[in-house]
């Protein structure tokens, strides 16, 4: 039914608008999901905290778009992926920012992929092996998207195989692909900013060491 006054027409177009970029942004995710294996709240918890679901949103530092990605790995994801050329077009910002997500867990695990997608992994590394601490946006970063992903028991799948998706690209060189595999994430208490003593990539510790970072 179409409004009586301006006003009105126009509150109705903004919210048809809203409701389709909304729909629009929820086939991408379903996309997403599917083609790389990553449960689609995760992407969705991922795009609110870095984007809060501005598809022209722009970093200080200048990541891009919904999953706010730098240009350098939108370049290397983009032509991994055979993707267009616009860094903040919905699907393609989605595609690209799912499959780096996927990179990192592959990498990292569970415990280390959302400080590695949010610093960068060369950051993460030097963190592990006591070289610089993790910047405080990312602890923030964490701090603040873990939650969302603690509200079910996830299952992390391996990258279906599609097509423009290179066999083993999105692997650890050498490394064999898995069957469903449920994952499941650290509590609430879990503090995510203590440094593992030893090798294994876990970015979790208790609540008391925190202040000893």
């Amino acid at each position: 039914m179409l409004a009586a006054n301006p006003a009105q027409a126009f509150a109705q177009s903004e919210q048809f608008v809203r409701a389709s970029q909304s729909v629009e942004i929820a086939a991408h995710v379903s996309e997403a999901s599917q083609q790389f294996g990553i449960p689609e709240h995760w992407i969705y918890a991922v795009i609110r905290a870095e984007s809060a679901g501005r598809v022209r949103a722009v970093s200080r530092a200048g990541a891009m778009g919904l999953m706010q990605l730098m240009p350098g790995t939108w370049s290397r994801q983009r032509a991994r992926f055979s993707l267009g050329q616009d860094p903040f077009d919905p699907r393609d910002n989605v595609l690209a920012g799912t499959s780096y997500l996927r990179e990192m867990y592959d990498r990292y695990g569970a415990q280390g992929f959302l400080a590695a997608y949010n610093a960068g992994p060369g950051r993460y590394e030097d963190w592990l092996a006591g070289r610089r601490s993790l910047p405080h946006e990312t602890r923030r970063y964490v701090a603040r998207i873990a939650p969302l992903l603690q509200s079910e028991r996830m299952f992390a799948a391996a990258p279906l195989q599609a097509r423009n998706v290179p066999a083993g690209a999105l692997q650890p060189p050498g490394a064999a692909r898995k069957e469903l595999d449920e994952v499941a994430m650290p509590g609430p208490a879990a503090n995510p900013f203590a440094r593992p003593e030893q090798a294994a990539h876990d970015l979790f510790a208790p609540v008391s060491t925190a202040s000893s970072q």
